[in-house]
């Protein structure tokens, strides 16, 4: 065999065994989704009054039995609704605890999606007695 040929056909093998070792696009994992968090209202370390409403967007692919928010690690009742659009998802609606007296507070959200990703994220707010 030509010593050329004998080259191009070593160079060929060692790059077609280098790139299979990378997997390819089509592998049998699949990537995690975890949850999303958007639109968050009123805002991070927005300032709010106590038991004051809160509410936040979560992406179509969350299992709805799945979802649980807290306050300051109680458990907080919610109301989900469906939203449309290019997106689509959940808007989720709440409000904080008479419980809570601290000045800061934590709103937790966890949930699950469809492809069984668990994640948690949350907000902080500042919590002051409306002025009279």
């Amino acid at each position: 065999m030509n010593p050329i040929k004998l080259f191009i056909v070593f160079i060929l093998v060692a790059f077609s065994a280098n790139a299979s070792a990378y997997g390819s696009k089509g592998s049998s994992k699949k990537a995690c989704t975890k949850p999303t968090l958007t639109d968050a209202a009123p805002a991070h370390l927005a300032t709010t009054t106590p038991e004051s409403e809160f509410s936040f967007r979560t992406s179509r692919k969350t299992l709805l039995h799945s979802i649980h928010v807290y306050a300051n690690k109680i458990p907080v009742d919610v109301k989900i609704e469906e939203f449309k659009g290019v997106f689509g998802g959940y808007t989720i609606t709440g409000k904080l605890p008479a419980a809570i007296k601290k000045k800061y507070v934590r709103i937790d959200f966890e949930a699950t999606t469809s492809n069984s990703c668990q994640g948690v994220d949350g907000w902080l707010l500042k919590v002051e007695a409306a002025q009279p």
